[in-house]
């Protein structure tokens, strides 16, 4: 039975960083799109970025140039490297790979 055990959510400061990590367990293909969604109180989960098999990149227009996703397909985990985080970054982050869920992990942006 596939999981992924997400890890690296926390409370930070605004201007500060987090490192969210998604890894797979058992059986999973590696050739599969990664990435991340997250839900703010009262809000739709929303997307924020996906890595694609082939490598191609894509972010939601307000975490472009300070979000960067990666992956490690030997070992089948999903990174997101948060930097100049603001408070409305404040989510419960999701991570997928394939059709496959993460639990989420909180990320919390307050001075």
């Amino acid at each position: 039975q596939v999981q992924l055990v997400e890890s690296g959510g926390g409370l930070v400061q605004p201007g500060g960083s987090l490192r969210l990590s998604c890894a797979a367990s058992g059986i999973i293909r590696r050739t599969m799109n990664m990435g991340w969604y997250r839900q703010a109180p009262g809000k739709q989960r929303e997307w924020v970025a996906t890595i694609t098999s082939g490598g191609i990149i894509v972010y939601e227009d307000s975490v472009k140039d300070r979000f960067t996703i990666s992956r490690d397909n030997v070992k089948v985990t999903v990174y997101l490297q948060m930097n100049s985080l603001k408070p409305e970054d404040t989510a419960v982050y999701y991570c997928f790979i394939g059709t496959k869920w993460g639990q989420g992990t909180q990320v919390t942006v307050s001075s």
